[in-house]
């Protein structure tokens, strides 16, 4: 059959972690297509460029074996409003070129928001993966992206029964499903192509639970002096050496004296997936403040301390395997000395979620017409 008779998808990603779950999704579609011959999916995936770097962007798309982008939009860095109208202009075209029955956005980025509205003002359905997520702040960029992008929705796949809730205490309840979580999936997919491909831990000199694992890439923390020399000041602290992958957004805060007094804190470049899954898989305890290295952390069963003051992934706290501390070294140090595994907990589904998703799109009455 050909592409005139595909259902035509436009994916927008430009973050790394959207690019870990439209590959599960990308996997699903290829395998929808496998299957149903009489109605293919025809996924055009762009990429806004919000990600740019060599090792939080391309290596992505190698590693996970994504589809090649249909279209790089190469937006690069920026303020908010400057990264969004540009997002918003030039993914505007890409669907009037386009034509397709939905727009499928991931997350809370700024890519998240530009495609969402794009979307909607040209009157094309949008689909939200991770919809329902709450931190509850407004202050957070984040936050508001995710909102919106839930507004303004027809589609809206949550991972939890939290993420639903949320939802319909905010008077959204047309289109919600709740599929379970794709990082869940990409997880159970990788993990063991990572033991087996990943030499991280070697090329590092480390050993399996002896050491710890720092991500820090929030603007409330980056843009922060005092919050991130506080989170800094916590890391030397610990006894244990401490991998900590920096963004380029904290690698530029921190400019020439990103190397000096830092202790037992091996500062690296951001890696590629399955070197940060084999990253996770052998840390003793996480500290982040990435939601989707709180997830992977508890995928993994490894105690996680999150550097913010809130958190979208609430049901982690509450079956114990995370400790939100903010950014105080006193309390990050005390979460650090009491952390511990949780208690056991199925949180994000069955596996299956990216399968669920691709078999709503492909039926979904938003879609039809």
């Amino acid at each position: 059959m050909t592409d005139a008779a595909a259902l035509t998808i436009v994916t927008i990603v430009g973050a790394r972690p959207q690019f870990v779950k439209a590959a599960t999704v990308s996997r699903a579609v290829a395998a929808w297509n496998a299957r149903r011959a009489d109605r293919p999916v025809r996924e055009l995936i762009v990429h806004t460029g919000q990600h740019y770097d060599e090792n939080m962007s391309r290596v992505f798309f190698d590693e996970l074996e994504i589809p090649r982008p249909f279209a790089n939009l190469d937006v690069g860095s920026g303020s908010h409003g400057r990264q969004t109208g540009l997002m918003l202009e030039r993914i505007e075209q890409v669907i009037i070129d386009q034509s397709p029955a939905v727009v499928l956005v991931y997350g809370d980025t700024n890519s998240t928001l530009a495609g969402a509205l794009a979307a909607v003002k040209l009157h094309v359905p949008v689909a939200h993966v991770e919809a329902g997520l709450r931190s509850f702040n407004r202050r957070m960029p984040e936050e508001i992206n995710r909102v919106v992008a839930d507004h303004v929705a027809d589609l809206l796949f949550c991972p939890t029964d939290l993420a639903a809730r949320n939802l319909r205490d905010e008077g959204v309840t047309r289109g919600v499903h709740q599929v379970g979580d794709v990082m869940y999936d990409s997880v159970l997919f990788n993990r063991e192509l990572a033991r087996g491909k990943s030499d991280v831990l070697a090329r590092l000199g480390l050993e399996p639970r002896g050491y710890c694992l720092a991500t820090i890439h929030r603007a409330e923390n980056t843009d922060d002096p005092a919050r991130l020399a506080s989170i800094l000041a916590a890391l030397r602290q610990i006894d244990v050496p401490i991998v900590l992958p920096l963004h380029p957004r904290t690698r530029h805060t921190l400019g020439e004296g990103l190397s000096q007094q830092m202790g037992r804190v091996r500062v690296t470049d951001p890696v590629p997936y399955l070197d940060m899954l084999t990253l996770e898989d052998g840390a003793s305890i996480i500290l982040t403040d990435s939601g989707g290295v709180q997830k992977e952390a508890f995928f993994f069963g490894v105690p996680c301390v999150t550097l913010r003051d809130e958190t979208e992934w609430v049901e982690l706290a509450d079956a114990g395997w995370n400790q939100v501390v903010g950014a105080d070294t006193e309390r990050i140090l005390a979460a650090v000395a009491s952390a511990a595994p949780g208690r056991e907990a199925a949180l994000y589904g069955d596996g299956h979620a990216a399968e669920k998703i691709v078999a709503l799109l492909t039926g979904g009455a938003a879609l039809e017409g």
